[in-house]
């Protein structure tokens, strides 16, 4: 049996998936366009009950007994759009693939500030405990450090991975970008962040000052994660550092000395100006690339340069136990903020890590070859600049098309399932 599947809009405006059936010449149409209302993704409608500290977004009733539990802190800007839209996409999967999901929300930045009087409040750490798993949007200050500090969040993954379909969107040629496969671990809750600070002044005048702390276990910590993770990749390890200024932070010794219990991994310390200037010339020599956390932060950007947005690229934060902060890495995006046209796919691939992290890993694939399929299409969000023939979408119209596909391909597991028998 041969079954051609694919997406079609009506002159209503409705989105409809489709499968056609060869041998049986069916035509099996359905109708998605409930699963997203329109207007859902607004700001306003994704505002906190007032009345209570936990609103429940909706649990999925399904015949697995597997249930997870997430908290969701949209934030401000376009946090609030990003992860609607990408939890709409989640639920959708969760009820394909038989496992319980239930949503809270939480407060932190601003938002919390307002209503508690502090940037991260006792009543978000309440629900965060005992979950599994934060989806996190963005906040403009205050909250994110503390939120990771207080739950240990050390590890911080960053893919940075490139589809054929958006080699044209990056700012290198498109041979030298074509399969990137980069993964960033960044360390989250030490050095220069989270050092001491402040302002002051002597005879020489004011001054403010910062601190880059790091113990030696913090370093061994997240050496031996990013080995585990470049042993399971295509081993390699590349260690950004800076020890010719900063010698008294020696990440290379550290790391190798941790890597001896690795021998199938290279490692390769690399000065972290020279390893940004190589990330631009020729980033497909990259595998992992392990950084304190103020290098991470640095060079993760550069990747979202290289695949064209920031706002593609998800991450992991994750502790020793397991349990993980999920989010986009672009900020809170104030110029476009409640419009609808903002890009999910970051917050979309920090759920696929978490589905991952939970080992739903059919699951993560079916929403990551659902958005290789939409962008293959040419449809783009504006942050991704369509030119010719490509399809300028806004954040709702994305979450539909992911959603056309993601049950095209259900359509075509069933087909394939019928004809085996």
């Amino acid at each position: 049996m041969l079954v051609f599947a694919g997406f079609a809009k009506n002159y209503q405006g409705s989105y409809f998936g489709y499968s056609i059936d060869t041998l049986h010449t069916n035509f099996i149409k359905y109708d998605i366009s409930s699963l997203v209302t329109e207007g859902e993704f607004r700001f306003d409608n994704f505002r906190l009950d007032e009345s209570s500290s936990i609103k429940k977004y909706g649990t999925m009733r399904s015949s697995s007994n597997q249930s997870y539990r997430i908290v969701a802190i949209p934030g401000e800007g376009i946090g609030p759009e990003v992860v609607a839209a990408s939890l709409q996409l989640l639920q959708q999967v969760a009820k394909l693939e038989g496992f319980t999901l239930q949503v809270d929300y939480g407060w932190l930045g601003t938002t919390a500030l307002e209503k508690f009087g502090t940037y991260f409040p006792q009543a978000t750490a309440e629900l965060c405990n005992g979950s599994d798993g934060i989806v996190f949007g963005a906040v403009t200050q205050g909250g994110l450090l503390e939120l990771r500090k207080h739950y240990d969040f050390f590890c911080n993954l960053r893919p940075i991975r490139i589809v054929d379909s958006l080699v044209n969107k990056s700012s290198l040629r498109p041979e030298k970008i074509k399969g990137l496969d980069i993964l960033v671990i960044r360390e989250l809750v030490s050095g220069i962040y989270f050092g001491s600070a402040g302002r002051a002044s002597d005879e020489k005048g004011a001054y403010g000052y910062h601190t880059m702390l790091y113990y030696d276990h913090e370093i061994r910590r997240i050496a031996r994660q990013a080995l585990q993770k470049a042993q399971q990749r295509r081993g390699k390890l590349t260690v950004a550092h800076k020890e010719n200024a900063l010698p008294n932070l020696p990440w290379t010794r550290l790391v190798q000395e941790e890597a001896a219990q690795f021998p199938d991994v290279i490692v390769e310390p690399m000065l972290v100006d020279n390893l940004a200037m190589q990330m631009v010339m020729n980033p497909q020599r990259f595998d992992v690339i392990l950084a304190s956390n103020l290098f991470g932060d640095i060079l993760s950007d550069i990747g979202g340069a290289l695949v064209g947005s920031l706002g593609s690229l998800g991450s992991a934060s994750l502790n020793a136990d397991g349990f993980g902060l999920y989010e986009a890495i672009h900020g809170t995006a104030p110029d476009i903020a409640g419009k609808g046209i903002a890009n999910p796919l970051g917050t979309i691939g920090a759920c696929v890590l978490m589905l991952e992290q939970w080992g739903e890993k059919r699951a993560a694939q079916r929403i990551m070859t659902a958005q290789d399929r939409v962008l293959a299409q040419g449809y783009r969000t504006a942050d991704l600049s369509p030119q010719g023939s490509e399809i300028l979408v806004n954040t709702e119209q994305l979450i539909k098309l992911l959603l056309t596909e993601i049950y095209n391909l259900q359509n075509l597991e069933i087909g394939v399932l019928h004809e085996s028998y």
